[in-house]
């Protein structure tokens, strides 16, 4: 059996990665993390305001009760 090849992304690719991260606007950062920490649920209403997420309105949260 051959043994695994584990590549590392090209310096350019992280670089890029980090660029495309740091030129979100704060708001939008703060949403994508809100929706990663909730894992499972809804966002029911998204007030979006000159282009930026401002508020949700209603968010239910789904628990799943099975793996």
């Amino acid at each position: 059996m051959k043994p695994a090849i584990v590549s590392t992304p090209p310096l350019a690719v992280l670089e890029h990665k980090e660029l495309v991260a740091n030129s979100l606007h704060p708001a939008w950062r703060a949403f994508i993390r809100y929706c990663a920490e909730m894992q499972h649920g809804e966002i029911e209403i998204l007030k979006i305001q000159n282009g930026l997420p401002v508020i949700a309105e209603i968010t239910r949260k789904k628990v799943k009760f099975t793996p």
